[in-house]
């Protein structure tokens, strides 16, 4: 798409994609049922205990801080693969994630610029959500698809689980009695259905591929119109991800320490 080796024009060739398609979103909601049927659900064991420390912050008191991304622009080169080719070195985050955080903030910064969504953040739920879409040994691929279907447990109301009855017909996590939530940023089916997005232009929004999934956390998480740079902003998107305390505060440690590493390559 790029025919010029400018910097500018570098920075944003894959943003055009995602803007381009943000603005046809509401199709991408529909395309959610030419997926087909995933094979049945497997028995899905609960996440591992995280190993996070949470940041010792209160609740709506201050936001992690915004690290800009593509420093340090190379001419013909691809500058948010390069950018993240470098802060995978020294955060554990596969490069291929951190293109998919980017390329999501960055088209958010255009379609939706008064939230002003931090990849950092982004990538500080994927941390928690998937590993980055590495659970349970898995292997993020360069198309962004973990090597095999992340599929949680059934939400079946067990110790500590809410109860959601099914709401896709097994469509997106094999299971017809119970939602599950699905991809490296582990959406409820019902969710998706409505924050379907694609991320990445090949025409259909797939919760299991990272590029559409963090697309679609980043419009969840802006949706009323906050400001993800307040502490209000912040913990509101965020708790209305996962409304616990010690998740927002181990989401910040995240985000904070991924900002940290990003400013360090520049």
């Amino acid at each position: 798409m790029i025919r010029t080796t400018s910097p500018v024009s570098a920075a944003f060739g894959r943003l055009v994609v995602a803007v381009a398609l943000l603005g046809a979103m509401v199709v991408g909601v529909g395309l959610v049922s030419v997926f087909g049927k995933p094979p049945t659900a497997p028995v899905a064991e609960p996440p591992p205990e995280q190993d996070v420390a949470p940041a010792p912050v209160v609740p709506g008191s201050m936001a992690p801080p915004v690290e800009e991304p593509l420093p340090q622009l190379t001419p013909g080169a691809d500058p948010v693969r390069e950018w993240a080719d470098g802060v995978s070195v020294v955060v554990d985050i596969p490069a291929r994630a951190i293109v998919s955080y980017v390329n999501a903030d960055l088209a958010m910064r255009r379609y939706q610029p008064d939230c002003k969504i931090s990849w950092a953040t982004l990538a500080g739920l994927g941390r928690i959500e998937s590993n980055h879409g590495r659970f349970a040994r898995r292997v993020l691929r360069e198309d962004a698809r973990p090597s095999s279907p992340i599929i949680g447990v059934p939400l079946n109301g067990a110790p500590g689980i809410r109860v959601i009855a099914d709401t896709d017909g097994g469509a997106l996590d094999g299971d017809v009695v119970h939602d599950r939530a699905v991809g490296p940023m582990q959406f409820i089916p019902s969710t998706w259905r409505k924050w379907a997005t694609d991320g990445n232009g090949d025409g259909t929004g797939d919760p299991q591929n990272l590029d559409d999934a963090a697309m679609a956390a980043a419009r969840y998480l802006c949706a009323g119109g906050r400001d993800m740079t307040t502490g209000a902003g912040w913990w509101s998107g965020v708790m209305s991800y996962n409304n616990s305390v010690e998740y927002g505060q181990k989401v910040f440690a995240l985000a904070e320490s991924y900002a940290e590493a990003g400013n360090r390559r520049r």
